[in-house]
């Protein structure tokens, strides 16, 4: 078991800056934001050989009693009673503030120890920096800089010390399966995540533009492994103004490429928007493994039930290899048939076709019905092979496969997906030409001399050959 190491502190303090020092990635969004961390955001550290996790918080503010301050606040209070560790940050340029006073009676009663550490030193006395932070009695203040890195090492190993190196873990991230959750503000993604964690893990907020930060939750259900990404919605772009939105937005885009199985949430009770398909439209040019989940399932009548079908069928047909669930993410309906889906599709992506398979199954559908004749050849379609994994690509080999019609691909994907039950996951058809050894020697323009070596051969054959027709003729 790792120990956990959790930051805590007012807002604005450098607690993500430190997060990303720590696990050494810029997995935390940084602005000079207030608030701008919301959820527990978990990590991993090494200092020497001793591993362990961080944890980054939200700005602590005790003296909210509702709203997403309070939201917050609850998370902080959730991360601190699971520490081991508690390292209580406060800003040395600005002094102790009264929030911190209040911040350092709260950890006082948390039964655990804390290390007291003065950020933003950089280019100060360290002494006189934390000064006065004695008042808070927390122990000895350690001046720090997370930006620079300045006294990073030491407080790490202070904190680790009572910690003896713990044994090395198997390391099973190859065979857990990354989920991504996404979809546009207020769908219901974060509730999503907190249903099929039972518990609240994140943030959910009656309010758009909640989550701010990709958050990574490791879960396991029914004896194997997940890791679910939670990930702030994704608007239009003409409706992004924020820079701290912006930084969003490129988070879930990143989170997307990290998936192999994303989860599109929709909301039945809105509009199937254009930026649905267009979220949809870019999960399938990553080629990643997709499950649908129309969420607020449950507050709909038969008839506005079978209208969001029709309109999801028209507006999503470009989907139609994805498995699509409704479900209430609130009351937890229809989340067990949404995961079996998740596993299967990631199944499909890492799926292994075997080359004499692939080279049958082909040799049937070119029987069945023969690419169409363009020009002068029809494509010779002669064996296929698996070029990669997440998503599948099958490499065909062949004639004149640059003459291959879009539908004629298509119809070749949807027997590949048929025969390997491939559901969940795009595929991908690549055609690898013979090349014609004499190709470029044909095309090369002849120069100069090959002309005039080929004017004096036929100069010669007149010659030679036309004086013996005449005498063959007398």
């Amino acid at each position: 078991m790792l120990p956990t190491l959790v930051l805590v502190g007012r807002p604005n303090v450098g607690k993500s800056t430190l997060f990303n020092r720590l696990t050494q990635s810029r997995a935390a969004l940084v602005h000079d934001m207030p608030g701008l961390t919301r959820d527990r955001h978990y990590g991993r550290g090494r200092t020497g050989d001793k591993a362990y996790l961080v944890v980054d918080t939200g700005g602590l503010e005790p003296v909210a009693k509702e709203g997403i301050l309070h939201e917050m606040a609850r998370q902080t209070q959730q991360a601190i009673d699971e520490a081991d560790v508690v390292v209580f940050l406060v800003d040395g340029r600005q002094g102790l503030a009264p929030q911190d006073r209040v911040i350092a009676e709260r950890l006082r009663r948390a039964h655990c120890p804390v290390l007291l550490a003065v950020n933003k030193t950089e280019g100060m006395n360290p002494a006189l920096a934390a000064a006065e932070f004695h008042e808070l009695g927390l122990g000895e203040p350690r001046a720090i800089s997370a930006a620079h890195g300045e006294g990073i090492r030491a407080l790490a190993e202070e904190a680790l010390a009572p910690f003896p190196a713990p044994e090395p873990e198997a390391d099973t991230a190859a065979a857990r399966p990354k989920i991504a959750i996404v979809g546009r503000p207020n769908v219901g993604k974060s509730t999503l995540v907190n249903s099929l964690l039972g518990e609240e893990r994140v943030i959910a907020f009656d309010e758009p533009g909640t989550t701010r930060d990709a958050i990574h939750v490791d879960f396991e259900r029914n004896g194997r492994a997940y890791t679910l990404i939670d990930t702030a919605g994704v608007r239009r772009r003409g409706k992004i103004f924020e820079a701290v939105e912006k930084f969003s937005v490129v988070k879930t885009l990143q989170a997307i490429d990290e998936a192999n199985v994303c989860v599109l949430v929709l909301d039945a009770q809105g509009e199937i928007s254009e930026q649905d398909a267009h979220l949809a439209g870019h999960v399938l040019e990553t080629g990643r493994a997709l499950v649908v989940a129309v969420n607020k399932w449950d507050g709909l009548d038969d008839y506005r039930r079978d209208s969001v079908k029709r309109e999801l069928a028209r507006k999503l047909q470009f989907l139609s290899f994805a498995r699509f669930h409704y479900i209430s993410a609130l009351k937890g309906q229809g989340l067990a048939p949404l995961l079996k889906d998740v596993d299967a599709a990631y199944a499909a992506a890492f799926a292994k076709l075997s080359t004499p398979r692939l080279t049958r199954a082909l040799l049937a559908a070119t029987a069945r019905h023969a690419p169409p004749k363009t020009g002068l050849f029809r494509p010779k379609l002669r064996y296929a092979h698996q070029g990669g994994r997440n998503p599948p690509v099958i490499v065909i080999h062949g004639n004149a496969l640059g003459n291959v019609q879009s539908d004629y691909r298509r119809y070749l994907e949807n027997t590949f997906r048929e025969t390997f039950e491939l559901a969940g996951t795009p595929l991908r058809i690549e055609f690898h030409e013979g090349r014609n050894p004499y190709e470029e020697k044909k095309s090369r323009p002849l120069s100069e001399r090959e002309k005039n070596r080929i004017r004096r051969e036929k100069r010669f054959r007149r010659r030679t050959y036309g004086a013996e027709t005449k005498g063959a003729k007398a």
